[in-house]
């Protein structure tokens, strides 16, 4: 086998990606992990995990740090950062072209591109965004110490992530659209409890203000139509995520209309020996611990259809 060519090639290298190349190393296989950024994923952006199994509390970096390290210490290949320009999708062999020149094959990809955060697309969002519009507490809350700043969402990232940027600023402002959250109870209880959190529900950002750096928003309240300003330091968005799949849209694999890709029970998708796992895939939750397991059943699926085709 030369260099280039694998038993299997993993394109992302966040939870379901790592625990993949975990499950494919210690099995033996010649496996790859290709990641355009650092291994890790989202997870390794979010400043406390609290639920994952076996960890009281451990950071998302600690835990992709480990992840990666045991993936390597089983014999998987990980390279990071790399800009990949082609994907050939083929009947017995899938290739993998990056813009250096360099080409990778194997009879088998599991595609595990995560997702990335979503914006408002409202005015001052993209001029603003790194001079006070975040969409990462771990990067960038300490930026904002003894500050003042409104974090926007409802679901448990923007909970948890507000509760942990209390660490720093002097008073944090929760935006969310409805009346009420979708994170879990304890998330909701802990935001609510909290001295230094203050809610503004039913609203939606309008625009985001400022000179050189942010320095106020604009919303609107959704049931009386009252528009409102907001002096702030900063901002942060946690809205949820879209599917990392730009680079299938013109091939073969077949997404739905929210641009996820579809998977069989085995993760397969419809190329065979192509299989997905993780948020890039239609699934109900998207939790780091269902990122491992869909890592784990690709990884097998796919172990089972090499050995199959040798």
């Amino acid at each position: 086998m030369s260099q280039n060519q694998y038993d299997v090639i993993i394109l992302g290298g966040g939870p379901a990606g790592l625990t993949a190349g975990i499950y494919l190393a210690r099995a033996k296989s010649n496996v790859l992990i290709l990641d355009t950024g650092t291994p890790g994923g989202q997870m390794i952006l979010t400043y406390e995990i609290a639920n994952y199994p076996g960890f009281e509390s451990i950071s998302g970096y600690q835990l992709s740090s480990n992840m990666a390290k045991q993936a390597k210490s089983f014999g998987c290949t990980i390279k990071s950062n790399v800009k990949i320009s082609e994907i050939n999708f083929g009947k017995d062999i899938h290739e993998i072209a990056l813009e250096n020149g360099d080409t990778y094959s194997a009879p088998a990809l599991i595609l595990a591109t995560g997702g990335r955060s979503r914006m408002l697309n409202v005015p001052g969002e993209t001029e603003y965004k790194g001079r006070g519009i975040s969409y990462c507490a771990t990067c960038d809350g300490d930026f904002f110490q003894d500050k003042e700043i409104i974090v926007v969402g409802g679901g448990n990232s923007a909970l948890e992530e507000a509760v942990s940027l209390t660490k720093y600023a002097s008073k944090v402002t929760i935006l969310h659209e409805f009346d009420h959250f979708q994170a879990f109870e304890q998330a909701v209880r802990e935001a609510k409890e909290h001295p230094k959190i203050n809610f503004i529900m039913e609203s939606h950002i309008t625009g985001f203000y400022g000179d050189e750096n942010l320095r106020k928003v604009q919303y609107k309240n959704l049931k009386t139509g009252v528009e409102s300003e907001l002096s702030i330091d900063g901002a942060f968005i946690f809205i949820g995520y879209e599917a990392n799949t730009s680079a299938f849209k013109d091939s073969d694999v077949k997404l739905n209309q929210w641009n996820e890709i579809i998977t069989d029970e085995k993760l397969q998708t419809n190329i065979p020996g192509v299989f997905a796992a993780g948020d890039c895939r239609t699934k109900q939750f998207r939790q780091i611990t269902t990122a491992v397991a869909d890592g784990t059943v690709a990884a097998l699926n796919a172990l089972n259809y090499v050995r199959e085709k040798k």
